[in-house]
């Protein structure tokens, strides 16, 4: 164990997307502590402090854990996954089996760059819009660099959240850069007026989705 990285695990879960491109797929969710950002809506709140409860994983364990589950489909996630030390040493690794698909989870405040070398894999970044009391915090050049494989999405609560994630997709041409959605804070924005301001604004290569696993399993469940 000595000089070995420990990831420190909140939890390690089988279930199926949620959002995003790959929404209904099946997928193992590898969550780590810590988080630089406190949004107003985080659903995983217990998570983000760095000295939230974890479970110490070497990558050998990550690895095994994740092909014993026979799901090809894993997803990094947070907290803030990019905060974990060895984050590239860990994603080589599970990409050795030629099967694994890989996606991150990032909340676009921290620089993506190191991580776009990597096969078989894509970056989920959120903008956090006005709402989420972060919006200063956001790493603009991660919007320069996103790949046609990678997603961009906009969790919007408000007619303001919406207006400003227009913005953003325009001045950064998003649509013909990435996959590109606009998703409800759960509870504080009817469904309906998102797809009617994409709608009013002709939001061509604009996808709406709703949060799968929030409708299955109760909003506040763990490990699904």
């Amino acid at each position: 164990m000595e000089n070995q990285i420990i990831y420190h695990v909140a939890e390690l879960f089988s279930s199926i997307n949620g959002e995003a491109r790959s929404a209904g797929e099946l997928a193992v969710f590898v969550r780590f502590v810590g988080c630089n950002l406190r949004c107003n809506y985080c659903d995983t709140a217990w998570a983000i402090e760095g000295n939230a409860p974890f479970t110490p994983m070497t990558k050998e364990e990550i690895v095994s854990q994740v092909r014993s589950t026979g799901i090809h489909k894993v997803t990094l996630t947070g907290g803030e996954p990019l905060l974990q030390p060895g984050l590239h040493e860990l994603m080589e690794e599970l990409l050795g089996d030629e099967n694994i698909e890989l996606e991150v989870e990032t909340n676009g405040a921290v620089d993506i760059s190191p991580y776009l070398d990597l096969p078989r894999t894509s970056m989920t970044l959120d903008y956090k819009c006005p709402s989420s009391g972060m919006e200063d915090k956001m790493l603009l050049s991660n919007f320069e660099k996103v790949r046609p494989q990678d997603t961009v999405k906009f969790v919007v609560g408000s007619q303001e959240d919406l207006v400003r994630a227009n913005e953003i997709v325009s001045q950064y041409h998003l649509q013909e850069k990435a996959q590109v959605y606009f998703s409800a804070v759960f509870g504080k924005i009817d469904p309906k007026d998102i797809v009617n301001f994409m709608l009013e604004h002709k939001l061509n290569g604009v996808r709406f989705q709703l949060q799968i696993h929030k409708f299955i399993w109760d909003p506040d469940k763990r490990g699904v």
